[in-house]
């Protein structure tokens, strides 16, 4: 019996926790989805977006001396400006080349990125504050206590989907869908396929900013932190942008909150023998998927 309620309290813990470390993977993952939706790219830079917003941010609180508010502004700029200067300096000129050469090109950006992070800030213990209170007794989930911080990932992640989901209904979200699906027929009829593809990198850098700004400040971060490492999120993203669809962006947010979930189930002490059992979990629950439904819960089969 008392087995029991200790396994159901484990379970709960995990599920609370899995929820909301997967929100983070899931902006991630919608940015993945922007950009393989509308050019075909699989971005390996998207995490370091977030990274470098982190540390723009740290500078600006204790370099610079900036209120939080103004250090976040600088920090989402700084990542958005990385994702403009990405798509215009090497998408654009590599665009017309095999799909692979662009994805080795942003895996080269990401490390080029990660490279200068441990030139000019090798520290692996910094910290952004968090902009409010971490009390853990305002909100309880299922008995769980969860911090400030955490509920404001959730709601910044379902703010977010619901703003992508008006977006793609407007007329520039059509824009974006035209020209990713008939790039030629959008030109004639006036959309510029440069600018959207501009738009389209602004938006997945802002999003993995948010990302990684939402997430500093319950982890100490480090060169590359958001792409590898133990809070890495470039991978359980990947990983559940394949599950919830390729071009899904409700799939992204379903497929990030799941690996967050099925991960998190990973440390449950029943698994505590198994070496790697959150990646293990992860990567079957991947194949699963794959294998059942290999266009991703979401996705649509292609015709």
């Amino acid at each position: 019996m008392v087995l029991g309620v200790s396994f159901v309290d484990q379970l709960s813990t995990a599920l609370v926790i899995g929820v909301i470390t997967g929100g983070v993977y899931a902006l991630v993952a919608l940015g993945l989805v922007l950009v393989y939706k509308a050019s075909g790219v699989f971005n390996f830079a998207q995490a370091e977006f977030g990274t470098v917003a982190v540390y723009a941010a740290y500078a600006a609180l204790e370099f610079a001396g900036l209120p939080y508010g103004i250090a976040l502004l600088v920090g989402v700029s700084a990542g958005v400006a990385m994702g403009l200067a990405t798509e215009r300096l090497i998408i654009r000129p590599l665009f017309d080349a095999p799909r692979v050469t662009l994805l080795v090109a942003t895996a080269g950006v990401a490390l080029l990125v990660i490279g200068v992070q441990f030139w000019r800030a090798n520290d692996p213990a910094l910290r952004v504050l968090a902009p409010i209170s971490n009390e853990l007794e305002r909100v309880r989930v299922f008995g769980i206590s969860v911090s400030d911080q955490r509920i404001v990932i959730l709601l910044v992640l379902a703010a977010t989907a619901a703003g992508l989901a008006l977006f793609f209904r407007s007329p520039g979200g059509l824009a974006v869908l035209a020209a990713s699906q008939e790039p030629t027929a959008a030109e004639l009829v006036g959309v510029s396929v440069r600018r959207v593809s501009s738009l389209t990198w602004g938006v997945a850098a802002l999003l993995g900013s948010l990302a990684g700004l939402l997430s500093a400040p319950i982890s100490n971060f480090s060169p590359g932190f958001l792409t590898a490492g133990a809070s890495g999120a470039l991978i359980p993203g990947f990983t559940g942008a394949v599950i919830g669809g390729m071009t899904s962006m409700p799939g992204a947010v379903v497929g990030g909150l799941l690996v967050g979930i099925v991960e998190s189930l990973g440390g449950l002490n029943a698994l505590e023998g198994i070496p790697g059992a959150r990646s293990l979990l992860v990567f079957a629950s991947l194949l699963v998927v794959l294998l059942v439904r290999p266009q991703g819960l979401l996705g649509r089969a292609a015709a």
